[in-house]
């Protein structure tokens, strides 16, 4: 922007570019409040799911739905709905997962829709600046019957100021809401496989930590233990 430019006048007399002023200010506004809601999710998914399976392992679920419900990654919020129910690789295991997913994904994308907006209406709103200002430039040739650079300079420096103000709203927007938007994809992707693999070590492990079959249950080998067949025999023949 030139030192001497005139932002009264062009406030004044330019109202497309107050509508551009009030674009920056909703953006803005939108990349300061996800900035503060994604730095409130820095934990560490995958330290929090070693120490969950280390708690699966331990026969101790109650700690491992504990550990989930205190770790601020959506890991936390999806991994605990896997600790709902009895049998964790059941369809319905399977639904709530999906649904606290879904959750997730709703509550990552707040306001990102507004952002996108901006950055797909700014360039929109420049080009109207443009084309205003480039009408003005022609009325005031007609009203003035003369093409001299100071008759038209004011519509044309118009046209250029919101065309440029336009492309300095969209620009960081979209770049930022691409950032945004890898990032949500990553959190969930994260969240999802690691719930996954939670419920995997839970279909092996019960609360005590011996081992299970797919539907849950304690092996059989686990919950009696054959008699040899050598030991059998003698104990039949002192019986006799």
């Amino acid at each position: 922007m030139p030192t001497n430019f005139d932002w009264i006048a062009t406030f004044r007399e330019s109202p497309t570019f107050l509508v551009l002023v009030g674009c920056s200010v909703v953006a803005f506004g939108v990349v300061l409040e996800r900035i503060l809601h994604f730095s409130k999710l820095r934990d560490d998914p995958d330290a929090a799911l070693a120490r969950a399976l280390d708690k699966v392992r331990a026969g101790d679920r109650r700690g491992a739905a504990w550990i989930c419900e205190t770790t601020s990654h959506p890991f936390g919020r999806v991994g605990r709905v896997v600790f709902q129910g009895d049998n964790p690789m059941s369809r319905e295991s399977d639904e709530r997962l999906q649904i606290a997913l879904s959750e997730q994904k709703l509550v990552l994308e707040q306001n990102l829709g507004v952002l996108g907006t901006m950055a797909a209406i700014a360039p929109l709103i420049g080009l109207l600046g443009t084309v205003w200002g480039i009408m003005r430039a022609f009325g005031d040739m007609a009203r003035l019957g003369s093409a001299a650079p100071s008759v038209v300079a004011a519509g044309v420096s118009e046209a250029l100021v919101t065309t440029a103000a336009g492309l300095i709203v969209a620009v960081p927007a979209l770049v930022v809401y691409n950032h945004f938007a890898r990032r949500l994809n990553t959190m969930l992707t994260v969240a999802e496989n690691h719930a996954r693999t939670l419920r995997a070590a839970l279909s092996e492990f019960d609360v005590s930590g011996a081992p299970t079959d797919i539907e849950g249950h304690r092996s059989v080998a686990d919950v009696a233990t054959p008699v040899p067949v050598r030991d059998a025999s003698r104990a039949a023949a002192r019986v006799r």
